[in-house]
């Protein structure tokens, strides 16, 4: 008797479940971008240390900024050349923009608003107490918390890093994802092809994605149908330290799906097989030691959509994104109607397009598994949960776009 097909939502929950986090290393901030942070960034240093000028103008006091009064210019204060005295009765200092503040000023007035005469400066606008000054601290101290463990790092990230006097970033090991694809069907981009052959890009769009998710991609080839090259590639991801093994096609039923009988070989602990879900119902997950197993369909949508869905949150949580699960689902309204949907989740390439009342989805013309120009034109998915009643258009709905999907 066939084990029941699981849903969605509890196959992605044995999934994050089988993940550990990475182990940690130091990089340097001029190779952080894009990685995850293992341990938290914490200041170095206050930021500003001084307090500094806003804009170019005149450093002054403030009580005696009034518009209309005529000041004696002192000195200068420039950035990496401060002003050294103090300002006295009656004086102001030249500044510019990023110069420490001098001694006895707390305010500036803007160049635009004076009129320079000689050794003196006349304010045509009162200046108050504060006024176009940065206060040390304003942007972080020392010692306070700026960036939290499990975030990916963007340029903006590593710039606050730098800036808090950090030299390197701890963060997560890149995940190792190791690619088979199998079938004696297919054959890499390029090469010779016969009557019966087809051109494998489902392994393409994994390794794609697992760098997308700031993985390491492993490619070992296409595997025939035959069971001893499937255990060799197998040996050869462990050899590897890969930390997950992504298997395409062979994971059905047919007299030629042999991945599945050749991970058990291996010593595969299975965790599901079969999800109520279209496309991508034959999904295997499971465990060989150390390494994950993902076995992923070979019909280029039912893969990508199972990638997506199941591949990238796995890379998450493996690089400690507490956010690994989270429902990346957007509110939309259908074009067009559709019928009442069956027993499975059902994920539609879709066309989804922003008007002035929010996304708008249609479905693409064909739904047919193996298209691969469809899901490449589509711009993300309609989600229909099982027994999901018959449809209008204008009825609201759940789409995942790709651009969130990271696909």
């Amino acid at each position: 008797m066939k084990e029941p097909m699981i849903s969605v939502e509890a196959a992605l929950a044995r999934v994050l479940a089988a993940a550990t986090p990475t182990g940690a290393e130091e990089v340097a901030l001029a190779h952080a971008f894009g990685r995850t942070l293992a341990a938290p960034i914490v200041a170095g240093r206050t930021q500003p240390p001084f307090a500094n000028s806003a804009m170019d103008g005149y450093a002054l006091r403030s009580r005696e900024g009034q518009a209309g009064a005529k000041l004696r210019v002192v000195g200068e204060s420039a950035a990496g050349r401060a002003f050294e005295g103090e300002i006295g009765a009656g004086e102001a200092v030249r500044i510019f923009t990023g110069a420490p503040m001098p001694h006895g000023a707390d305010s500036v007035v803007v160049q635009e608003e004076t009129r320079r005469d000689g050794e003196f400066v006349t304010l045509e606008a009162a200046a108050p107490v504060g006024d176009n000054v940065r206060t040390v601290g304003i942007d972080f101290h020392e010692g306070e918390p700026l960036l939290q463990a499990g975030r990916r790092l963007s340029p903006r990230d590593v710039a606050l890093i730098a800036a808090a006097n950090c030299p390197v970033a701890t963060v997560r090991r890149k995940p190792r994802v190791a690619i088979l694809a199998t079938g004696d069907e297919l054959r890499a981009p390029g090469e010779s092809l016969g009557p019966a052959q087809i051109v494998a890009s489902n392994n393409v769009f994994v390794a794609g994605l697992a760098q997308a998710e700031g993985a390491e991609a492993i490619d070992l080839g296409i595997a025939p149908d035959r069971p001893r090259a499937l255990a060799e590639r197998i040996s050869a991801a462990r050899a590897a330290r890969a930390d997950v093994l992504v298997t395409l096609g062979g994971a059905s039923v047919g007299e030629y799906d042999l991945v599945q009988q050749a991970l058990t070989d291996a010593g595969m602990q299975l965790g599901f097989w079969r999800i109520a879900m279209r496309p991508g119902k034959p999904l295997m997950f499971g465990r060989i030691g150390e390494m994950l197993a993902l076995g992923l369909p070979g019909n280029p949508t039912s893969s990508a959509v199972c990638g997506l869905l199941f591949l990238s949150p796995l890379l998450r949580a493996l690089l400690g994104d507490p956010q690994a699960g989270a429902d990346a689902s957007e509110d939309a309204r259908l074009s067009v109607d559709l019928p009442a949907n069956g027993a499975r989740q059902d994920y539609m390439r879709a066309r989804i397009v922003h008007d002035s009342g929010g996304w708008v989805a249609a479905p693409m013309a064909s739904q047919d598994s193996s298209l691969v120009r469809t899901l490449a034109e589509a711009d993300g998915l309609i989600v229909r949960a099982p027994h999901a009643a018959a449809a209008r258009a204008g009825d609201r709905c759940h789409v995942l776009r790709f651009a969130q999907l990271g696909g």
